[in-house]
Formats: structure tokens, sequence, C-alpha cells
């Protein structure tokens, strides 16, 4: 992890011991690093190489746009930016190796607090932090990016897979961290459940190895909102979408299961749901909800036969 930059007035606090600081956090929470690896501390980390095709990801998490400051925490805020990246990796039915962080931060922030999230999610995910970087800046950022690894000789399961006729389903009820965060801005404490898939979203890195394994045809986190993000699964994959059925997180409502976004449920498409229930089950997960189906009218996108709207969250860049 390299040093912190220089402000812009040309001030700096005490850089290495920061980056010291942040190093001791990482270790006492993920540990050290095994023989023959490099860790946090030098200008590159070095690691073993994975045995299997190499998966890259990256994410960032930016304080008032992923994360409103004043209801969850910094450490929260580190804990999603790593997960993000490892929910891509998820994605395709890869398993996550190692990750780079960068922290750009105001000075005086509590870049301990905010280490300690990313390190909690680097134990939860299986996947240290190796290296990073940190540098000032006028509001928080966490970058972070990751290695992943996959297994097997089945291909990566893309957005572009699916197929007319193919059965879609995802991983788990959706919303929950949309109430979540409407919750914790009326000062509500219930439902637990949807506070905490908010403050700490959850990767479903077994789901995407099962569905992988189950020959799932194509597959994406549901990070944006459900309906976004199956408007571009159709897109890419050039088929319709009939929606039958929007499972909805306790405390949620169909309009935060649809555009909420931050769930990172997997939406996998299958042409044997039956195959993907029983991988899973085999795996000890609970079953994929079915949902709808793909179509061959490419430009459909209908819920209960109406319209499904795009509803969901589009960064407005350029």
């Amino acid at each position: 992890m390299a040093s912190p930059k220089r402000g812009p007035a040309g001030t700096h606090r005490g850089e290495d011991a920061v980056v010291r600081h942040i190093a001791d956090v990482f270790e006492r929470v993920q540990g050290p690093a095994p023989a023959g690896e490099i860790w946090i501390g030098d200008d590159a980390a070095v690691v073993a190489a994975p045995l299997g095709r190499l998966v890259f990801a990256t994410d960032a998490a930016v304080a008032g746009v992923h994360a409103d400051l004043s209801l969850t925490g910094l450490d929260d805020l580190g804990w999603k930016a790593l997960t993000a990246t490892v929910s891509d990796i998820a994605a395709v039915g890869g398993r996550p190796g190692h990750a780079v962080v960068d922290f750009c931060v105001p000075t005086g922030t509590d870049l301990v607090l905010l280490a300690t999230g990313v390190a909690e999610a680097a134990v939860e995910w299986g996947c240290p932090v190796v290296g990073g970087d940190v540098t000032v800046a006028s509001q928080v950022v966490v970058g972070a990016a990751a290695t992943g690894v996959l297994e097997g000789d089945q291909p990566p399961v893309l957005r572009s897979g699916a197929s007319p006729g193919d059965r879609i389903v995802v991983t788990g009820p959706l919303g929950a961290s949309a109430a979540g965060l409407r919750l914790l801005r009326a000062r509500a404490r219930e439902p637990v459940s949807a506070i905490a898939a908010h403050r700490r979203p959850r990767a479903r890195l077994a789901e995407g190895v099962a569905a992988r394994r189950a020959g799932a045809t194509a597959m994406m986190d549901v990070s944006d909102g459900l309906g976004i993000d199956l408007h571009r699964l159709a897109e890419a994959s050039g088929v319709g979408v009939a929606l039958e059925y929007v499972p909805v997180a306790e405390g949620a409502t169909e309009d935060e299961a649809l555009g909420g976004g931050e769930d990172f449920e997997l939406v996998i498409v299958t042409p044997d749901p039956g195959r993907l229930v029983e991988a899973f089950v085999g795996a000890g997960l609970r079953p994929p909800i079915e949902i709808g189906c793909c179509t061959g009218e490419r430009g459909e996108r209908t819920l209960r036969g109406g319209p499904l709207a795009r509803s969901g969250f589009e960064h407005a860049v350029g």
C-alpha cells in the first residue's frame, strides 16, 4: 500500500505512520500473508498464481452516492466497496482471490474504521487485501479491484448467453437494501434484516458457483435494480423478458424490489430450473426463486403482461 499523497495545500499526515497503521488493521483482521507471498508494505504485492482462468473485477463506493455517512458508518462503506467487487466475480461464477484497495479521503477521516470494514469483508468473502493506495480527496471514495478464478471446464456465465424459452430465477427476495435506507432515514429499527442488508450487503458467491456448474446460460448481480438489470441482460442476449413474479424482501415494497438496487442477489437464466434447484439444495443453499422467462420477442419487457419499467440506478456521467 503506497503512501498518502499530499493534499491541495501541500499538507500531509505522517504518511508512513498512516500506512503502517492501515497495514496493522488488515493484518489484525485478516491475518498475515502466507509464506512466500508479499502483501501490504511494498510497491507491489506478490501472490501465488491461481489454477484456472483468471477473473478481474473492480468497483467503488462513494460517500453521498453509495452511502449516507450520517446514517451508516465508514466501516459499512468499506464493506460495501469490496463486497460490490466480489459480487461481480460471483456473477460470472468465479471465486475471489486477492484485492487491492484505494482510499481517497478528506484529511481527518477515520482510516482505521474505514479499513476495518474492508478487512471484515475480505475475511467474510475469502478475498484478502494485499495492497492499495491512500490519497487525499474532497470526499470519501473507496475503490476495490480484485482477482478471481474460474474453476473447472465450464465457461464463465455472461449476460449475453440467454435464449428464448430459458427460465429466469433470482437467488433471493429483493428490495431489502432500499427498504433499509428508507427505514434508517425514518429512524426506524425494524425489520433488522432490511437495515442489515443496506449496511452490510451479501455477495452470493456459492450461488454463482453452483449456477455455473448447473449449466446457467446467463447471469448478473442485481446491483442497480431488477428492472434495469433485466433490461441490460435482455439487451446483451438479444431476447425478450416476460416477468411473472417479483419476490419482495421483508419490509420492502415491490417498487423497491424492482428499482432499489444494491441487493447483490443474482439473477440467473437457465434452460433447466430443476437442475439448478438440485444444485443449490445439494450445496446447502436456499432454492432460487423463478420469476419469469426469456422470449423470442427481442423488444419484449413485460411484468405480468404490462410494461416492465427500466427502473433502477444509473450513474449520470459524461
